[in-house]
């Protein structure tokens, strides 16, 4: 099994110093790459090395794969974490550090690309009989082919950018004479966002819950799901408040649901954590996308498991099997997070800068009555 003696976090922020306290408790040295405008940050000064990886803009900094590999392998790194968001889920990014001899903490470049495209993901797992919003599992971009498929589908329908992610690229359509306009925005902001303009329609499910189940994967095709998160709180496709367990899923569906989440993962041959999103409505569940990486609202599953998912993750990139079995996790308690959004309630909750002028961080403490 392979040696990890130090870790260089390809992030920033509340992720890298969550993946630098794992290490210090495990006593593996940390490495934080830092931009100009960081390098006052609680995390640089919290890793046992520091490396000025640029100035602020992501580009030439964060997002420099090419030089953030240069200096890992000059100071002898074992290997990267690149946490959510950046380089996380990039299939070039892995690959090259792989090649350069340094293990990388997530799965293989081939699972982050065919999980990366919505249209791929949907026919990989289609192999293991998951269920599927009803729609096309193709792109499409004749509008009036669009059109034809969207009558037949039945509105409303949603079109969705098959490279995306966010709500980028993704527009409801509720009646024929707005598809042209919307499959329109929907193709411009998708080449926007992401560089691919390509699209694919669905059926819109008009009150759906959103359920996701985190899954761990060793590199020897053993897979467990820990629970799900309902994450259907959102504001403009972003999630504000997640839970774990769901108060909607029974126990018999969590079994079914946690099954197929495996099953997405071995479609894909997947090793590490990951999280499968399904939406949920009228007791039947259908595969959204697959999210190659740790997730910000991961510590709800971990305070009902007991679980460190970066220690698990890890554990799983060194080679090791997993340390647990299916029939040793139980759901123990209740967790939410609810995240601080900056808004401006006076004009539709539209995001907005300001400054925090009071934060009280909630008591453990019980009041009795």
């Amino acid at each position: 099994m392979a040696e990890i003696k130090k870790i260089l976090v390809a992030n920033r922020g509340e992720i890298a110093l969550r993946v630098m306290r794992t290490c210090k408790r495990l006593k593996i040295k940390t490495v934080a790459i830092f931009s100009e405008v960081d390098k006052d940050s609680l995390f640089v000064s919290y890793a046992d090395e520091k490396i000025l990886i640029g100035p602020a803009p992501s580009k030439l900094s964060y997002l420099n794969q090419d030089f953030i590999i240069q200096k890992a392998v000059e100071i002898n790194v074992d290997a990267i974490h690149p946490g959510y968001g950046f380089l996380s889920e990039n299939a070039a990014f892995a690959s090259k550090v792989i090649k350069a001899g340094i293990i990388f903490i997530g799965p293989s470049a081939k699972s982050i690309e065919v999980m990366g495209d919505k249209l791929s993901a949907k026919k990989t797992v289609s192999k293991f009989d998951i269920p599927l919003v009803p729609g096309l599992d193709e792109e499409i971009k004749d509008v009036n082919l669009a059109m034809n498929a969207a009558e037949k589908i039945g509105f409303p329908v949603l079109i969705k950018a098959s490279a995306g992610g966010g709500g980028k690229g993704m527009r409801i359509v509720h009646k024929k004479d707005e598809f042209k306009e919307q499959m329109q925005r929907a193709v411009s902001e998708a080449k926007n966002s992401f560089g691919n303009g390509a699209v694919f329609i669905e059926k819109y499910l008009t009150k759906p819950r959103h359920i996701e189940i985190q899954i761990l994967a060793d590199q020897y095709g053993e897979v467990i799901h820990l629970f799900e998160r309902d994450c259907s709180i959102q504001r403009r496709h972003q999630k504000v408040i997640e839970e774990a367990p769901s108060s909607l899923i029974s126990n018999e569906l969590r079994n079914k649901m946690g099954e197929a989440a495996c099953n997405v993962a071995r479609s894909c041959n997947y090793h590490g954590a990951g999280t499968v999103e399904f939406i949920f409505e009228n007791n039947a569940f259908y595969f959204l996308e697959m999210n190659t990486r740790l997730q910000v609202e991961h510590p709800v599953t971990e305070m009902i498991t007991g679980l460190d998912l970066v220690e698990e993750q890890i554990n799983i990139a060194k080679g090791n099997p997993l340390r647990i079995s299916q029939k040793d996790l139980k759901i123990n308690g209740h967790s939410i997070e609810i995240r601080v959004c900056a808004e401006d309630p006076f004009n539709n909750f539209l995001p907005d800068t300001g400054v925090i002028e009071l934060y009280e961080i909630p008591s453990r403490k019980r009041h009795q009555s």
